[in-house]
This record gives structure tokens, C-alpha cells and sequence, in this order.
């Protein structure tokens, strides 16, 4: 396993990287967030290792540029700061996990392990479908650059279409995710809030963004399936079916 070791302190990441070659992982060492971001987007990390207190771009600002530039290297955050509104804001930034100094090198080589088995999958600290910019972290919402008001459950039902684009999603699957155990009602509440968001983020002349998958359930246009949609709709004109 490769990993990124960034930290500025000189006997600290010396520790690290002769501690972690010890555990028989290959260590790289840069010692800036400026290098820590050109090096993390030249070379596939199996993990980073990221301190926050760094000379001139700190780990906040590395884990955001990284994860904007879609580098989903899991990244383990190390910081003497262990405030909790410092770890919010680390792990919002985009970090997978956060331990505070003095830490136990066990438990650094333990959370190391479990970051490195869930893999470098892809996990935006904010998410975009189209003109829809959507971050978790400030709960707001963005369509064309204009902000949309919503709800604490449209919020959740936008965020969990985007999270799944283009993907056809059950009433049932929705009504899971979004009500607990003790709901008692029915899944038309499902197309009520359909209904809500769709006012709220469809332009009232466009394509709703929203689609209705008949005797299915709802998806989340992409690009992809509007033009599929578009290219489907022009064969069937040309062969009059």
C-alpha cells in the first residue's frame, strides 16, 4: 500500500514515515499543502496521512482542492486541534477521519487499515447534477447559480436522488431512507414532496428535472438520459412508431 505522509514538523512526519515503513507501507513525504496537492494529483494514494496546521495551503484547503479535482485517496486527518467544530470542519472539507495529537500509533496504523478496505471510491463533499449544486455540509441548494429554499425533507429527498443520478429509485426505497420505523402513513407521501421539490427547483417553462418512471418510482435527469431520451424520441419520428 502506498501512502501520502503530509506534515511539516520535521521529527514528527520522520516518525511517520519510518513507523509506517516499518508497517510495511510505502511512504511519500512532502512537507506543504501546496506539494501535498500537486503530489496527491499526480499519484494514486492507497491513503493520506494530512496534517492540518501546514504553511501556506492548510489540510482544509488540500482536502478540498483534492476532492474538487476528483482525487478520492482516503485521507486520514492529524491535527494537535481537537476541537469539535475542527473536526466538523475537517470532515466536511472532504477528510474520511480525524485523529487528534498525541495519538497512539496503533490506532493511527488501525483507522489507516479501514480507510484503505473501503477504497478510493468517489464521495464529493458537495454534489452537482446539471445546474444543481447541492452541499450537505451549509444545507443549501443551488439551481443556475440561484439559490432554492427548502424544507428540511425536500432537502433530503433532492440530496438523495442526487446521490443516485440517473438511477430509477422506488417509492419504497425513498420512503426507507427518509421516514423512520414509526411512520404509520402511506408512500403517496413520497409524490406529495415529489410535487413540493418540483415547484421549487424545475423552471415553469422547462423539462422538469425530476422524471416519473411510470409503475416504477422517480429519477434524477443527467445529461446522459436526456439525450438518450432526446435520441430515442427523434428515431421513433424517423421510423413513424
Amino acid at each position: 500500500m502506498r501512502v501520502l505522509v503530509v506534515e511539516d514538523e520535521e521529527r514528527t512526519a520522520d516518525l511517520l514515515r519510518r513507523g509506517l515503513t516499518e508497517a510495511g507501507y510505502a511512504v511519500d513525504l512532502v512537507h506543504d499543502g501546496t506539494d501535498a496537492v500537486w503530489q496527491a494529483g499526480e499519484i494514486s494514494y492507497d491513503a493520506i496521512v494530512l496534517d492540518l496546521m501546514l504553511p501556506g495551503l492548510d489540510g482544509f484547503e488540500v482536502c478540498r482542492r483534492l476532492r474538487a479535482a476528483r482525487r478520492w485517496s482516503p485521507i486520514l486527518m492529524l491535527t494537535a486541534r481537537g476541537d469539535v467544530d475542527d473536526r466538523i470542519h475537517g470532515l466536511d472539507a472532504g477528510a474520511d477521519d480525524y485523529l487528534a495529537k498525541p495519538f497512539s500509533f496503533g490506532e493511527l496504523t488501525a483507522r489507516l487499515r479501514a480507510l484503505i478496505r473501503r477504497g478510493a471510491v468517489e464521495r464529493p463533499a458537495t454534489l452537482r447534477v446539471g445546474d444543481i449544486h447541492l452541499d450537505p455540509a451549509a444545507r443549501s441548494v443551488r439551481r443556475a447559480g440561484e439559490p432554492v429554499d427548502l424544507s428540511a425533507k425536500e432537502f433530503s429527498l433532492l440530496e438523495l436522488l442526487m446521490r443516485r443520478p440517473g438511477e430509477v429509485l422506488t417509492r419504497s426505497y425513498i420512503l426507507d431512507h427518509m421516514w423512520d420505523l414509526g411512520y404509520g402513513g402511506t408512500s403517496n407521501v413520497v409524490d406529495q414532496y415529489v410535487r413540493y421539490l418540483r415547484r421549487k427547483i424545475d423552471p415553469a417553462d422547462g423539462l422538469s428535472r425530476i422524471e416519473t418512471v411510470r409503475g416504477a418510482g422517480y429519477r434524477l435527469r443527467t445529461e446522459t438520459t436526456e439525450t438518450t431520451e432526446t435520441t430515442d424520441t427523434a428515431d421513433t419520428a424517423e421510423t413513424g412508431t
